[in-house]
Protein backbone atom coordinates (compact mmCIF):
# COMPACT_ATOMS: atom_id res chain seq x y z
CA UNK A 1 0.00 0.00 0.00
CA UNK A 2 1.41 3.52 -1.05
CA UNK A 3 2.03 5.71 2.36
CA UNK A 4 0.02 8.19 0.21
CA UNK A 5 -3.03 6.32 -0.27
CA UNK A 6 -6.12 8.39 -0.80
CA UNK A 7 -4.20 11.71 -2.51
CA UNK A 8 -5.27 12.27 -6.06
CA UNK A 9 -1.82 13.74 -7.25
CA UNK A 10 1.48 12.14 -7.14
CA UNK A 11 4.09 13.28 -4.75
CA UNK A 12 7.79 12.80 -4.94
CA UNK A 13 11.08 14.02 -5.52
CA UNK A 14 10.51 14.06 -9.38
CA UNK A 15 8.19 17.05 -8.76
CA UNK A 16 10.70 19.46 -7.11
CA UNK A 17 11.32 22.64 -9.29
CA UNK A 18 8.36 22.85 -11.14
CA UNK A 19 7.35 25.54 -11.79
CA UNK A 20 3.73 26.62 -12.58
CA UNK A 21 3.20 29.68 -14.72
CA UNK A 22 0.21 32.05 -14.32
CA UNK A 23 -1.72 31.16 -17.05
CA UNK A 24 -1.50 27.36 -15.54
CA UNK A 25 -2.15 27.91 -11.74
CA UNK A 26 -5.86 27.01 -10.53
CA UNK A 27 -4.81 29.46 -7.18
CA UNK A 28 -2.37 31.29 -5.81
CA UNK A 29 -1.43 31.40 -2.02
CA UNK A 30 0.43 34.62 -0.50
CA UNK A 31 3.25 35.98 -3.02
CA UNK A 32 3.82 39.28 -3.80
CA UNK A 33 0.34 40.32 -4.51
CA UNK A 34 -0.31 39.47 -0.27
CA UNK A 35 1.23 41.31 2.54
CA UNK A 36 0.76 38.97 5.29
CA UNK A 37 1.39 35.28 5.14
CA UNK A 38 3.75 32.74 6.71
CA UNK A 39 4.88 29.49 7.98
CA UNK A 40 5.76 28.84 11.41
CA UNK A 41 7.41 25.64 13.28
CA UNK A 42 6.57 25.36 17.22
CA UNK A 43 7.19 23.05 19.71
CA UNK A 44 4.83 21.86 22.44
CA UNK A 45 3.99 19.53 24.81
CA UNK A 46 2.75 15.79 24.04
CA UNK A 47 -0.54 16.73 25.48
CA UNK A 48 -1.18 19.82 23.12
CA UNK A 49 -0.33 17.79 20.03
CA UNK A 50 -2.89 15.55 18.31
CA UNK A 51 -0.95 13.25 15.92
CA UNK A 52 -2.08 13.43 11.88
CA UNK A 53 -4.82 16.37 12.62
CA UNK A 54 -5.44 18.71 10.13
CA UNK A 55 -7.06 21.88 10.89
CA UNK A 56 -8.53 24.29 8.39
CA UNK A 57 -9.00 28.20 9.56
CA UNK A 58 -11.28 30.17 6.48
CA UNK A 59 -11.95 28.35 2.75
CA UNK A 60 -10.82 25.54 1.58
CA UNK A 61 -9.05 25.59 -1.64
CA UNK A 62 -11.97 23.78 -3.20
CA UNK A 63 -13.80 27.39 -2.11
CA UNK A 64 -11.40 29.63 -3.59
CA UNK A 65 -12.07 31.42 -7.05
CA UNK A 66 -9.98 30.38 -9.45
CA UNK A 67 -7.31 32.63 -10.73
CA UNK A 68 -7.15 35.00 -7.39
CA UNK A 69 -4.57 35.30 -4.82
CA UNK A 70 -5.23 34.35 -1.21
CA UNK A 71 -3.00 34.67 2.27
CA UNK A 72 -1.99 31.80 3.91
CA UNK A 73 -0.43 30.63 7.23
CA UNK A 74 1.27 27.37 7.81
CA UNK A 75 1.54 26.30 11.51
CA UNK A 76 2.74 23.39 12.34
CA UNK A 77 2.89 21.85 15.58
CA UNK A 78 5.15 19.08 16.65
CA UNK A 79 5.98 16.83 19.76
CA UNK A 80 8.67 14.34 20.76
CA UNK A 81 10.98 13.52 24.17
CA UNK A 82 14.06 14.67 21.49
CA UNK A 83 12.83 18.15 20.27
CA UNK A 84 14.16 21.10 21.59
CA UNK A 85 12.55 25.25 20.52
CA UNK A 86 16.04 25.13 18.65
CA UNK A 87 14.99 23.03 16.46
CA UNK A 88 12.07 24.80 14.52
CA UNK A 89 13.56 26.50 12.13
CA UNK A 90 15.04 23.45 10.87
CA UNK A 91 11.59 21.23 10.50
CA UNK A 92 10.23 25.09 9.36
CA UNK A 93 12.43 25.14 6.30
CA UNK A 94 11.43 21.66 5.18
CA UNK A 95 8.16 22.81 4.29
CA UNK A 96 9.30 24.02 0.81
CA UNK A 97 11.61 20.63 0.11
CA UNK A 98 8.07 18.81 1.22
CA UNK A 99 5.23 20.71 -0.56
CA UNK A 100 6.93 20.75 -3.94
CA UNK A 101 7.15 17.05 -3.89
CA UNK A 102 3.39 17.50 -4.49
CA UNK A 103 2.74 17.00 -8.44
CA UNK A 104 1.41 20.68 -9.44
CA UNK A 105 2.38 22.37 -6.17
CA UNK A 106 4.76 24.76 -6.40
CA UNK A 107 6.28 26.59 -2.73
CA UNK A 108 9.07 29.57 -3.18
CA UNK A 109 10.48 31.48 -0.48
CA UNK A 110 10.02 31.17 3.23
CA UNK A 111 9.04 32.38 6.49
CA UNK A 112 6.83 35.80 5.71
CA UNK A 113 7.99 35.48 1.85
CA UNK A 114 5.69 32.17 1.04
CA UNK A 115 4.40 32.14 -2.33
CA UNK A 116 2.28 28.77 -3.34
CA UNK A 117 0.55 28.08 -6.13
CA UNK A 118 -1.55 24.94 -7.63
CA UNK A 119 -2.01 24.00 -11.05
CA UNK A 120 -5.20 24.09 -12.46
CA UNK A 121 -4.14 20.63 -13.38
CA UNK A 122 -3.90 18.92 -10.05
CA UNK A 123 -6.77 20.95 -9.01
CA UNK A 124 -9.07 19.17 -11.33
CA UNK A 125 -7.13 15.86 -10.59
CA UNK A 126 -8.73 16.22 -7.29
CA UNK A 127 -6.20 18.27 -5.39
CA UNK A 128 -8.88 20.60 -3.87
CA UNK A 129 -8.66 20.31 -0.49
CA UNK A 130 -5.38 21.26 2.40
CA UNK A 131 -6.47 17.70 4.19
CA UNK A 132 -4.48 16.25 1.55
CA UNK A 133 -1.52 18.93 1.42
CA UNK A 134 -1.61 18.57 5.41
CA UNK A 135 -1.78 14.34 5.36
CA UNK A 136 1.17 14.69 2.91
CA UNK A 137 3.56 17.16 5.03
CA UNK A 138 2.83 14.68 8.32
CA UNK A 139 3.78 11.57 6.39
CA UNK A 140 6.66 12.81 4.69
CA UNK A 141 8.21 14.86 8.53
CA UNK A 142 7.23 11.38 10.11
CA UNK A 143 9.25 9.96 8.09
CA UNK A 144 12.45 11.44 7.36
CA UNK A 145 12.04 13.02 10.62
CA UNK A 146 11.79 10.31 13.50
CA UNK A 147 12.62 12.43 16.10
CA UNK A 148 9.18 14.24 15.90
CA UNK A 149 6.74 11.59 17.27
CA UNK A 150 3.25 14.12 17.08
CA UNK A 151 2.17 16.34 14.45
CA UNK A 152 -0.95 18.41 13.93
CA UNK A 153 -0.96 20.93 10.90
CA UNK A 154 -3.35 23.67 10.31
CA UNK A 155 -3.68 25.55 7.40
CA UNK A 156 -5.29 29.67 8.01
CA UNK A 157 -6.89 31.48 4.97
CA UNK A 158 -8.94 34.22 6.96
CA UNK A 159 -7.28 37.23 6.51
CA UNK A 160 -7.95 38.62 9.88
CA UNK A 161 -6.80 35.27 11.73
CA UNK A 162 -3.84 35.30 8.91
CA UNK A 163 -2.61 39.18 9.87
CA UNK A 164 -3.22 38.12 13.92
CA UNK A 165 -0.48 35.41 13.69
CA UNK A 166 1.52 36.92 10.69
CA UNK A 167 2.53 39.65 13.91
CA UNK A 168 2.97 37.20 16.03
CA UNK A 169 5.14 35.01 13.29
CA UNK A 170 7.33 38.00 12.94
CA UNK A 171 7.95 38.46 16.64
CA UNK A 172 9.39 35.12 16.50
CA UNK A 173 11.81 34.76 13.39
CA UNK A 174 13.03 38.04 15.21
CA UNK A 175 13.30 36.11 18.66
CA UNK A 176 15.43 33.02 16.59
CA UNK A 177 17.33 35.70 14.97
CA UNK A 178 18.80 37.80 18.05
CA UNK A 179 19.23 33.89 19.66
CA UNK A 180 22.23 33.48 16.78
CA UNK A 181 23.93 36.50 16.96
CA UNK A 182 27.19 37.10 18.63
CA UNK A 183 29.55 34.30 17.73
CA UNK A 184 31.72 34.84 15.03
CA UNK A 185 32.86 33.37 12.06
CA UNK A 186 36.69 32.96 13.00
CA UNK A 187 35.52 31.10 16.88
CA UNK A 188 34.22 27.76 14.86
CA UNK A 189 35.66 24.97 12.79
CA UNK A 190 33.00 24.10 10.55
CA UNK A 191 30.65 26.09 8.82
CA UNK A 192 26.99 24.68 6.75
CA UNK A 193 25.76 23.91 3.72
CA UNK A 194 22.51 23.96 2.09
CA UNK A 195 21.49 22.77 -1.21
CA UNK A 196 17.40 21.91 -0.27
CA UNK A 197 17.04 24.92 -2.91
CA UNK A 198 19.37 22.58 -5.51
CA UNK A 199 15.73 21.58 -7.20
CA UNK A 200 15.35 25.12 -9.27
CA UNK A 201 18.98 26.29 -8.86
CA UNK A 202 21.52 22.98 -9.59
CA UNK A 203 24.99 25.45 -9.19
CA UNK A 204 23.80 27.27 -5.75
CA UNK A 205 25.53 26.02 -2.76
CA UNK A 206 24.27 28.14 0.43
CA UNK A 207 27.04 28.36 2.62
CA UNK A 208 25.55 29.28 6.40
CA UNK A 209 28.26 30.82 8.99
CA UNK A 210 27.69 32.28 12.26
CA UNK A 211 27.78 35.92 10.18
CA UNK A 212 26.63 34.90 7.32
CA UNK A 213 23.05 33.50 7.44
CA UNK A 214 21.63 31.74 4.48
CA UNK A 215 19.95 33.55 1.90
CA UNK A 216 16.88 33.09 2.69
CA UNK A 217 17.02 34.60 6.02
CA UNK A 218 15.40 30.68 7.48
CA UNK A 219 18.85 28.96 8.79
CA UNK A 220 21.32 30.14 11.16
CA UNK A 221 24.60 28.14 11.94
CA UNK A 222 23.18 26.77 15.07
CA UNK A 223 20.22 25.77 12.69
CA UNK A 224 22.42 24.40 10.48
CA UNK A 225 24.40 22.57 12.99
CA UNK A 226 21.16 21.08 14.44
CA UNK A 227 19.75 19.81 11.24
CA UNK A 228 23.03 17.98 10.25
CA UNK A 229 23.09 16.35 13.53
CA UNK A 230 19.23 15.07 13.15
CA UNK A 231 19.69 14.06 9.69
CA UNK A 232 22.96 13.42 8.78
CA UNK A 233 21.65 12.57 4.99
CA UNK A 234 19.63 15.78 4.15
CA UNK A 235 20.03 18.66 2.91
CA UNK A 236 22.25 20.61 4.91
CA UNK A 237 25.35 19.46 5.93
CA UNK A 238 28.69 20.66 7.64
CA UNK A 239 31.49 22.11 5.60
CA UNK A 240 34.96 22.11 7.04
CA UNK A 241 36.58 25.89 6.86
CA UNK A 242 39.64 24.63 5.88
CA UNK A 243 42.52 27.25 5.35
CA UNK A 244 41.87 30.66 5.51
CA UNK A 245 43.01 32.29 1.80
CA UNK A 246 41.44 35.69 2.46
CA UNK A 247 40.72 37.13 5.77
CA UNK A 248 39.07 39.96 4.08
CA UNK A 249 37.06 38.90 0.95
CA UNK A 250 36.15 35.50 2.84
CA UNK A 251 37.93 32.77 1.06
CA UNK A 252 38.16 29.14 2.56
CA UNK A 253 39.53 26.17 1.13
CA UNK A 254 36.86 23.93 2.56
CA UNK A 255 34.31 26.35 1.43
CA UNK A 256 35.74 26.03 -2.49
CA UNK A 257 35.99 22.39 -1.90
CA UNK A 258 32.81 21.78 -0.87
CA UNK A 259 31.46 24.24 -3.64
CA UNK A 260 33.27 22.52 -6.22
CA UNK A 261 31.76 19.00 -5.23
CA UNK A 262 28.12 20.23 -4.89
CA UNK A 263 27.91 21.74 -7.97
CA UNK A 264 29.96 18.89 -10.33
CA UNK A 265 33.17 21.57 -10.88
CA UNK A 266 30.44 24.47 -11.95
CA UNK A 267 31.46 26.63 -9.01
CA UNK A 268 34.86 26.45 -8.65
CA UNK A 269 35.52 29.32 -5.80
CA UNK A 270 33.28 31.41 -3.20
CA UNK A 271 34.34 34.70 -1.49
CA UNK A 272 31.53 34.89 1.25
CA UNK A 273 32.06 38.86 2.07
CA UNK A 274 31.69 40.55 -0.83
CA UNK A 275 29.81 41.08 -3.81
CA UNK A 276 32.85 40.95 -6.49
CA UNK A 277 35.16 38.69 -8.14
CA UNK A 278 33.46 34.96 -6.76
CA UNK A 279 30.44 36.11 -4.98
CA UNK A 280 28.22 33.42 -2.60
CA UNK A 281 25.75 32.39 -5.10
CA UNK A 282 21.90 32.57 -5.13
CA UNK A 283 18.98 30.63 -6.13
CA UNK A 284 16.17 32.58 -6.00
CA UNK A 285 14.36 32.38 -2.34
CA UNK A 286 16.96 35.40 -1.14
CA UNK A 287 15.06 37.92 0.98
CA UNK A 288 17.11 40.50 -1.00
CA UNK A 289 19.62 42.18 -3.44
CA UNK A 290 22.94 44.23 -3.19
CA UNK A 291 23.05 45.71 -6.35
CA UNK A 292 25.80 47.66 -7.71
CA UNK A 293 25.21 51.16 -8.94
CA UNK A 294 28.41 52.37 -11.04
CA UNK A 295 26.85 55.95 -11.49
CA UNK A 296 27.62 56.20 -7.99
CA UNK A 297 30.52 53.63 -7.25
CA UNK A 298 28.17 52.32 -4.55
CA UNK A 299 25.18 49.62 -3.40
CA UNK A 300 21.69 49.56 -3.15
CA UNK A 301 19.48 47.10 -1.83
CA UNK A 302 15.96 45.87 -2.48
CA UNK A 303 13.73 43.20 -0.61
CA UNK A 304 11.47 41.20 -1.77
CA UNK A 305 8.44 42.71 -0.70
CA UNK A 306 9.05 46.05 -2.25
CA UNK A 307 6.73 47.05 -5.26
CA UNK A 308 8.16 50.11 -6.90
CA UNK A 309 11.09 50.20 -8.92
CA UNK A 310 14.39 50.43 -7.17
CA UNK A 311 16.50 53.77 -8.03
CA UNK A 312 18.19 52.01 -10.83
CA UNK A 313 15.34 51.98 -12.64
CA UNK A 314 14.66 48.34 -12.56
CA UNK A 315 12.29 46.49 -9.80
CA UNK A 316 12.81 43.76 -7.74
CA UNK A 317 12.19 40.48 -10.28
CA UNK A 318 14.36 42.26 -13.04
CA UNK A 319 17.53 42.50 -10.18
CA UNK A 320 16.53 38.91 -9.23
CA UNK A 321 16.68 37.37 -12.54
CA UNK A 322 19.67 38.65 -12.24
CA UNK A 323 21.34 37.42 -9.47
CA UNK A 324 19.63 33.85 -8.95
CA UNK A 325 20.05 30.55 -10.40
CA UNK A 326 23.35 29.68 -8.92
CA UNK A 327 25.03 32.03 -10.94
CA UNK A 328 28.38 34.69 -9.97
CA UNK A 329 27.58 37.57 -11.65
CA UNK A 330 30.26 40.62 -10.25
CA UNK A 331 27.86 43.39 -8.12
CA UNK A 332 24.63 41.30 -8.10
CA UNK A 333 24.29 39.40 -4.50
CA UNK A 334 21.43 37.65 -3.21
CA UNK A 335 21.51 38.14 0.91
CA UNK A 336 19.39 37.74 4.01
CA UNK A 337 18.11 40.57 5.98
CA UNK A 338 20.12 39.05 9.14
CA UNK A 339 23.25 38.93 7.31
CA UNK A 340 22.83 42.73 6.65
CA UNK A 341 23.04 42.66 10.24
CA UNK A 342 26.39 40.84 10.30
CA UNK A 343 29.72 43.00 10.64
CA UNK A 344 30.73 41.15 7.79
CA UNK A 345 28.28 42.67 5.58
CA UNK A 346 30.28 42.94 2.40
CA UNK A 347 33.05 43.28 4.49
CA UNK A 348 35.79 43.48 1.54
CA UNK A 349 33.35 46.32 -0.72
CA UNK A 350 33.31 48.68 2.30
CA UNK A 351 30.05 47.46 4.28
CA UNK A 352 28.27 49.94 5.26
CA UNK A 353 29.74 52.96 3.91
CA UNK A 354 29.35 51.85 0.44
CA UNK A 355 25.31 51.21 0.55
CA UNK A 356 23.74 54.48 -0.73
CA UNK A 357 20.06 53.44 -1.23
CA UNK A 358 17.91 51.24 0.59
CA UNK A 359 13.56 50.47 0.83
CA UNK A 360 12.53 52.67 4.08
CA UNK A 361 10.43 49.33 5.25
CA UNK A 362 14.34 47.48 5.37
CA UNK A 363 16.15 50.07 6.76
CA UNK A 364 14.15 50.76 9.79
CA UNK A 365 14.45 47.07 10.31
CA UNK A 366 18.53 46.91 10.25
CA UNK A 367 18.78 50.79 11.09
CA UNK A 368 20.58 49.81 14.73
CA UNK A 369 22.87 47.55 12.88
CA UNK A 370 24.34 50.86 10.82
CA UNK A 371 26.86 52.73 11.97
CA UNK A 372 25.17 55.52 13.68
CA UNK A 373 27.00 58.58 11.66
CA UNK A 374 25.77 56.94 8.03
CA UNK A 375 22.12 56.74 8.90
CA UNK A 376 21.13 59.82 7.91
CA UNK A 377 23.38 59.65 4.63
CA UNK A 378 21.90 56.51 3.04
CA UNK A 379 18.91 57.46 0.74
CA UNK A 380 15.24 55.77 0.71
CA UNK A 381 12.77 56.14 -2.23
CA UNK A 382 11.72 58.79 -0.31
CA UNK A 383 14.81 60.23 -0.63
CA UNK A 384 16.04 59.87 -3.96
CA UNK A 385 13.85 57.78 -7.17
CA UNK A 386 16.21 58.43 -9.85
CA UNK A 387 20.41 58.30 -10.23
CA UNK A 388 20.55 62.09 -10.70
CA UNK A 389 18.38 62.60 -7.30
CA UNK A 390 20.44 59.61 -6.11
CA UNK A 391 23.87 61.78 -6.34
CA UNK A 392 22.53 65.43 -5.46
CA UNK A 393 21.40 63.73 -2.13
CA UNK A 394 24.70 61.84 -1.75
CA UNK A 395 26.59 65.26 -2.22
CA UNK A 396 24.14 66.79 -0.04
CA UNK A 397 24.62 64.57 3.41
CA UNK A 398 28.34 64.00 2.10
CA UNK A 399 28.48 60.12 2.10
CA UNK A 400 31.64 58.86 2.06
CA UNK A 401 31.03 57.32 -1.46
CA UNK A 402 31.54 60.91 -2.74
CA UNK A 403 35.19 61.37 -1.60
CA UNK A 404 35.72 58.51 -4.46
CA UNK A 405 33.95 60.51 -7.19
CA UNK A 406 36.78 62.97 -7.06
CA UNK A 407 38.82 62.32 -10.18
CA UNK A 408 42.83 61.56 -10.57
CA UNK A 409 44.61 64.08 -12.24
CA UNK A 410 47.12 62.37 -14.25
CA UNK A 411 50.45 65.02 -14.13
CA UNK A 412 51.34 65.99 -17.91
CA UNK A 413 54.51 67.94 -18.59
CA UNK A 414 54.20 71.63 -19.45
CA UNK A 415 56.26 71.67 -21.94
CA UNK A 416 55.47 68.79 -24.53
CA UNK A 417 57.24 68.88 -28.19
CA UNK A 418 55.62 69.24 -31.15
CA UNK A 419 55.99 65.88 -32.44
CA UNK A 420 54.69 64.41 -29.66
CA UNK A 421 51.57 65.55 -30.50
CA UNK A 422 49.39 64.36 -32.99
CA UNK A 423 45.55 65.60 -34.10
CA UNK A 424 43.43 63.11 -36.06
CA UNK A 425 40.32 64.08 -38.09
CA UNK A 426 36.84 62.90 -37.02
CA UNK A 427 35.92 59.53 -37.98
CA UNK A 428 35.85 56.25 -36.99
CA UNK A 429 39.17 55.92 -34.77
CA UNK A 430 38.66 52.87 -33.15
CA UNK A 431 37.57 49.63 -34.65
CA UNK A 432 37.88 46.67 -33.44
CA UNK A 433 35.47 42.66 -33.55
CA UNK A 434 35.58 42.83 -30.09
CA UNK A 435 36.65 45.98 -27.54
CA UNK A 436 36.78 45.11 -23.89
CA UNK A 437 36.01 48.10 -21.18
CA UNK A 438 36.71 47.76 -17.60
CA UNK A 439 34.32 50.01 -15.27
CA UNK A 440 33.54 50.49 -11.93
CA UNK A 441 33.55 46.70 -11.45
CA UNK A 442 32.13 45.21 -14.68
CA UNK A 443 34.00 43.76 -17.65
CA UNK A 444 32.17 45.07 -20.84
CA UNK A 445 32.44 43.87 -24.48
CA UNK A 446 31.50 45.75 -27.16
CA UNK A 447 31.66 43.44 -30.69
CA UNK A 448 31.90 44.57 -34.19
CA UNK A 449 32.82 48.36 -32.64
CA UNK A 450 33.09 51.63 -33.89
CA UNK A 451 33.97 54.36 -32.23
CA UNK A 452 33.80 58.17 -33.09
CA UNK A 453 35.38 61.37 -31.84
CA UNK A 454 35.48 64.74 -33.34
CA UNK A 455 38.84 65.20 -32.28
CA UNK A 456 41.38 63.05 -30.51
CA UNK A 457 44.76 64.54 -29.27
CA UNK A 458 47.86 62.05 -28.52
CA UNK A 459 50.27 62.78 -26.37
CA UNK A 460 53.45 61.64 -24.97
CA UNK A 461 53.49 61.48 -21.63
CA UNK A 462 56.82 61.15 -19.86
CA UNK A 463 57.33 58.43 -16.72
CA UNK A 464 59.52 58.84 -14.11
CA UNK A 465 61.20 56.19 -15.36
CA UNK A 466 61.86 57.83 -18.48
CA UNK A 467 62.71 61.25 -17.09
CA UNK A 468 65.83 59.72 -15.69
CA UNK A 469 67.58 58.48 -18.90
Amino acid sequence: MSMFEGIPVDVGVIYEGERIRRKDMYVELGGPNIKEKFELTRVKKPEEVEDGKVSIIGSDIKDMEEGKSYPLGILIEVAGPKLEPELEGVIERRIHEYCNFIEGFMHLNQRYDIWLRLSKKSFQKGLNSFQYIGKVLHTLFKSELPIIEKMQVTFITDPEKVKELYNEALQIYEARDARARGLKDEEVDKFYGCVLCQSFAPTHVCVITPQRYSNCGAISWFDGRAAASIDPKGPVFPIEKGELLDPVKGEFSGVNETAKKRTLGEITKVWLYTAFGYPHTSCGCFEGVAFYIPEVDGFGIIHRGYKDIAVNGLPFSTLADSTAGGRQVDGFHGISIEYMRSPKFLQADGGWKRVVWIPKEVKERVKDFIPTELVGKIATEEDAKTIDELKAFLKERNHPIVEQWKEEVVAVEEAVPAEAVEEMAPGPIITAPTLPITAGGFKIILKDAKIYAKKVIIRQIKTEKSKKR
